[in-house]
């Protein structure tokens, strides 16, 4: 597949921001303030706050290239993957395909930058509906195919079988967007990226407790990080994620007590959820569950009374809500009124 033959010609001729790091005593090139904010900031943080942050982020991209056992020239960072698929559609336009329900970014950010948008909607048990959704490849060629697995707000992963068909059949870039990877029972396609030219994954830090720093990346093949590195803003992921991420990330053990519990709060949502009458939840494999009811409005209008809040989903899945899993603590007192609304 020739990557570049796929690219916008506004973007095939561009030359991505060159903002090297040159060693140097006295730095004078880039118009910073030679005096920073003293103090726990910077203590805490431990950067320099007049200084513009690393450009590339050399030190997370080799922490986390490490552990995921990927060359660093492999990654590309956003300010969240929001930013990433902004900067897939900027450099290589549309057709964009995807189906539906599914995180509603892929289609407000194309329409935004003015390219078709095409939409299959799932079968019955929420997954590909691989011959209809084969036959729009065939049919309108999208450059950019977007899959998310597991599910947003579904909760599934698509099955792999039917995703690899998709990769083989696309003659475009199919992004599979592992956002909710760390909670799944599956590997996700990870292991097939050196198999595949056109697949890209895209993975985030917000879902497992880092949302605050805004911090996603894409895995590709270095020709795509080329040419999507065009578009990407000088310094768009500033210095602050960059620190805060890296210590955290040296701290693995408590993120896999965290996403442990996490899962395990799930299934016992799960398992309660299914004993309540008039309701029915569906099989999560993320940090969410959607479920079925008979009068959503109702059951999301009397929770938040209670204090507890969840997304409405009607508009996108008929008849349903859909509930993050929370602590402990508050998955008892979500199910305890849950229980008084429906029983």
């Amino acid at each position: 597949m020739n990557i570049r033959k796929l690219v916008k010609k506004e973007v095939s001729s561009l030359k991505a921001y060159n903002a090297k790091e040159i060693p140097c005593r006295i730095k004078l090139d880039a118009n910073e303030s030679p005096y920073g904010f003293s103090g726990a900031v910077e203590r805490i943080a431990g950067i320099r706050t007049n200084r513009y942050p690393d450009p590339e982020a050399k030190a997370l991209k080799l922490l986390i290239a490490k552990d995921l056992k990927i060359k660093p020239e492999n990654f590309l960072f956003g300010n969240g993957s929001d930013e990433l698929i902004y900067y897939l559609i900027t450099t290589f336009g549309g057709p964009v395909l995807y189906p539906v329900p599914t995180f509603t970014m892929y289609g407000i950010i194309c329409q935004a930058l003015g390219g078709k948008k095409i939409e299959v909607p799932l079968d019955k048990d929420f997954d590909l509906d691989i011959d209809r959704f084969l036959l729009t490849v065939r049919k309108e060629r999208p450059k950019l195919i977007f899959l998310s697995s597991p599910n947003n707000p579904t909760g599934n992963c698509f099955s792999a079988e039917r995703i690899l068909k998709v990769i083989e059949v696309s003659r475009g870039i199919v992004i599979v967007d592992e956002a909710y990877q760390p909670f799944a029972s599956e590997t996700g396609m990870l292991p097939l990226l050196a198999d595949y030219r056109n697949l890209v994954i895209m993975r985030t830090l917000s879902k497992i407790g880092l949302a605050a720093l805004r911090l996603g990346f894409m895995i590709a093949h270095p020709e795509i990080i080329g040419e999507v590195n065009k578009v990407r803003l000088p310094f768009n992921l500033n210095a602050f994620s960059q620190a805060v991420a890296a210590a955290a990330l040296k701290r693995k053990g408590e993120f896999r007590a965290s996403i442990k519990t996490i899962v395990s709060e799930r299934e016992r949502l799960l398992e309660e959820m299914e004993r309540i009458g008039g309701i029915l939840p569906f099989p999560s494999e993320a940090n969410f569950i959607l479920f079925r009811v008979s009068d959503p409005a109702r059951v999301y209008t009397s929770l938040l009374k209670k204090g507890i809040l969840v997304r409405n989903l009607n508009d996108a899945v008929r008849g349903c809500l859909r509930v993050t899993v929370g602590t402990p603590k508050e998955n008892t007192a979500f199910l305890r009124e849950l229980k008084k609304i429906l029983l």
